[in-house]
């Protein structure tokens, strides 16, 4: 296994970690009547991020946002690994990108400004980074 799909399967598994870091909160603080639900606004009152602390609101977010990212970063693995375009650089941006989405998660919580924004970047840029460097590789 590649270096970055290694790194895909840790970020898989991050996802379901942050899920039990908002899930169990969240249903500490909210009633099950509310988490069971089809959450619906309407019945809810509102939105659930709402309805809980900011620190719980945050790692709502956070856990979210790591789906968005982890689009992009998956797509980048699956390039690189299709066009058998490994090499360190795109292993090291593959770890930034692991360890970014690591960092986020209590820059996030703890409310870090502006860390929590350039651990995203950090984060972000990985995906880009290993496209760039896969398109170039095999043009070459």
């Amino acid at each position: 296994m590649t270096p970055e799909l290694t790194v895909l399967a840790l970020a898989a598994l991050l996802q379901v970690v942050q899920f039990a870091l908002m899930a169990v909160p969240t249903n500490i603080e909210l009633s099950p009547g509310k988490t069971l639900s089809p959450r619906d606004r309407k019945r809810l009152g509102g939105d659930l991020q709402d309805q809980v602390s900011d620190g719980t609101a945050r790692l709502i977010r956070a856990w979210e946002n790591h789906f968005e990212s982890l689009a992009l970063f998956t797509i980048a693995v699956i390039v690189v690994t299709l066009a058998e375009a490994s090499t360190s650089f795109t292993a090291i941006c593959a770890w930034a990108y692991l360890i970014a989405r690591i960092l986020y998660i209590p820059a996030y919580y703890f409310g870090l400004t502006p860390w929590r924004s350039l651990i995203w970047l950090v984060g972000f840029l990985a995906a880009p980074c290993i496209l760039v460097a896969t398109l170039l590789s095999s043009s070459g």
